[in-house]
C-alpha cells in the first residue's frame, strides 16, 4: 500500500472511532437517565390544544378547522313535557288512555341536543309531518348557568 492509502485508510478509522466513540457516550447518557430518572417537567397546560374558533373560512362561511367535526351524528330530541307516573298505572295503560304531562298547552317544547337543552320552539306542521319553529335560542352563557343548579 501507498503512503496515500494508508492515510486514507487512517483517517476512516479515524472517523469511525469518532463516531464509535460519540455513540457510546450517548448511551452511557441514556443508561443513566434510566437508572435515576429525572422528574418530568410539567408542560404548560395553554396551547394543549389547537383553537376551532379561528381560521380561514371555508366555503359555507364555516372555519376550515370545524370541517372534521360537522358530520358527528349527535341525538336532537322535542320534549312535549314529562311526568312520573307508578309502574301500578303504567301496566294499566292502554290504547286510547291519556297520560297528563306537566307542560302546558301553547307552552313552548324545549329542544335538546344529546339531553342538553339549547333552544325552545313551536310546533308545527309541513307536509303532513310534525315540525318544530325555533323560537328561542340559549345561550352558552345561560346552558352553563343552568348546568350549575
Amino acid at each position: 500500500m501507498t503512503d496515500q492509502q494508508n492515510t486514507g485508510a487512517g483517517a476512516e478509522d479515524e472517523i469511525s472511532m469518532d463516531d464509535w466513540a460519540a455513540a457510546m457516550a450517548e448511551q452511557e447518557v441514556a443508561d443513566a437517565a434510566v437508572a435515576e430518572p429525572a422528574a418530568p417537567d410539567p408542560l404548560p397546560a395553554n396551547n394543549l390544544f389547537q383553537e376551532l374558533s379561528g381560521g380561514a373560512d371555508s366555503g359555507g362561511g364555516v372555519p376550515s378547522n370545524l370541517d372534521m367535526i360537522l358530520d358527528i351524528p349527535v341525538q336532537l330530541t322535542v320534549e312535549l313535557g314529562r311526568t312520573k307516573i307508578a309502574i301500578r298505572n303504567l301496566l294499566q295503560l292502554a290504547q286510547g288512555s291519556v297520560v297528563e304531562l306537566d307542560g302546558q298547552a301553547g307552552e313552548p317544547m324545549d329542544v335538546l341536543v344529546n339531553g342538553c337543552l339549547i333552544a325552545q320552539g313551536e310546533v308545527v306542521v309541513v307536509n303532513d309531518k310534525f315540525g318544530i319553529r325555533l323560537t328561542d335560542i340559549i345561550t352558552p352563557a345561560e346552558r352553563i348557568r343552568r348546568l350549575q343548579k
